[in-house]
């Protein structure tokens, strides 16, 4: 197969792993509509708000692992370089999705997913600042905001090429414009707790 092709493929698929929304996969198993309840949000915060600890763990590892394919099948067809692009796809793809009449939630599992499969060490530590974050801050926002701040400057610093930073900076600023909502809440002091 001819590479382009091969390349235009891997992008496909990603697209459609990326539509793949575990929240409402999960929600919809216990019989709930996760985009009409709590912050009608389909991520893991909402779920965990609505449904509990055990399913919002299901949501965030389905949500990881399907960035975390995109960006295997990726660099698997392309390189590296392409496992970055392929991630991004993915992440538009659980924002945009073709599966939910493209309304979706904003991608912060999936994004670190990928990371964890393109550089481990630092997806890994940026998965266990978030984690920190959430824990002293009681916002999961607050979380996903900070790691996406450091992403690039992570990656830099471990020597990624311009190509992958460019990609990886892209899905950084698409990530914290979807919580553009959330920050104006924070300056406000009115963002919603994890635990309420």
């Amino acid at each position: 197969m001819p590479l382009g092709l091969s390349m235009s493929l891997a992008l496909l698929v990603s697209y459609l792993l990326g539509s793949v929304s575990f929240g409402i996969v999960v929600a919809n198993m216990r019989g709930v509509d996760i985009r009409s309840t709590g912050s009608n949000n389909p991520g893991a915060s909402n779920v965990l708000r609505v449904l509990g600890k055990r399913d919002a763990a299901l949501v965030l590892l389905g949500d990881g692992l399907k960035g975390a394919a995109a960006a295997w099948i990726g660099a698997a067809v392309g390189g590296p370089e392409f496992g970055y692009v392929a991630l991004l796809v993915a992440v538009v793809g659980h924002t945009f999705p073709v599966w939910y009449q493209f309304n979706g939630g904003k991608s912060v599992a999936t994004a670190l997913g990928g990371i964890l499969y393109l550089a481990p060490f630092i997806g890994f530590a940026l998965a266990v600042a978030w984690l920190v974050v959430v824990v002293v801050g009681k916002r999961a926002s607050l979380g996903s905001i900070a790691v996406m701040v450091t992403l690039v400057p992570a990656l830099w610093l471990a020597g990624r090429s311009s190509g992958a930073l460019l990609v990886a900076a892209t899905i950084a600023v698409f990530v914290v414009v979807r919580h553009r909502d959330n920050i104006g809440r924070l300056l406000r002091s009115s963002e919603q707790k994890v635990n309420e």
